[in-house]
């Protein structure tokens, strides 16, 4: 069976939760985020996961990423890889949407951009890396990384315009698995947050 790949989106931050866009900020997870990458850990040890032995992992440098993938059980394992960053939002970055909006009016990163940072198209081309590093494993592969990042990969992934990844929610610290149906790529698990409930 071709490799798939296993992602977590980091653990909440006070950014994140004030929904404030967080790119290359290296802001710290909070208690709360510590606590459900201990919880995500747990599960993963578990049957059917039985801790991903085999798969090669890698996560985003930006401590809340690195710190998730720590306190998962994954630190030692995993590189860090500057791919798996998060989008680069340039002037936008520290601003919440209904900021940005209050000087474009209907303004959404996934159609609109962001002045001063990546387009889209720049963060698919560092997912299409993911894309090929996993399709060159010979096991399952896990990544830590970004929810704007891990959205596009998942579209990459699935051969569509990274602008697809708009529809596609991702919780933190939140559990999704990018496999195959039929031969072809497919998403198999999204959002999964049960490890919280």
């Amino acid at each position: 069976m071709p490799a798939r790949i296993v992602l977590v989106r980091h653990g909440q931050t006070e950014w994140a939760k004030n929904g404030r866009h967080t790119g290359r900020t290296d802001i710290p997870l909070t208690e709360e985020g510590r606590e459900a990458a201990r919880l995500l850990g747990k599960r993963l040890e578990r049957s059917p996961w039985n801790g991903l032995s085999g798969a090669r992992a890698r996560t985003s440098p930006l401590a809340r990423a690195r710190d998730t993938c720590e306190l998962a059980g994954f630190g030692e394992r995993a590189e860090d890889w500057d791919a798996l960053m998060e989008w680069d939002y340039g002037e936008y970055e520290g601003r919440t949407s209904p900021e940005i909006r209050a000087e474009r009016p209907g303004w959404m990163i996934w159609r609109d951009g962001v002045i001063g940072g990546e387009t889209s198209w720049q963060v698919a081309t560092r997912a299409d890396e993911v894309v090929a590093w996993s399709k060159e494993a010979d096991s399952d592969c896990l990544v830590f990384a970004h929810g704007h990042f891990l959205r596009t990969l998942a579209a990459r992934w699935l051969h569509m315009d990274p602008l697809r990844g708009s529809v596609l929610s991702l919780a933190p610290a939140s559990l999704s698995i990018l496999g195959w149906e039929y031969g072809d790529p497919a998403i198999e698990l999204w959002n999964d947050t049960a490890h919280l409930q």
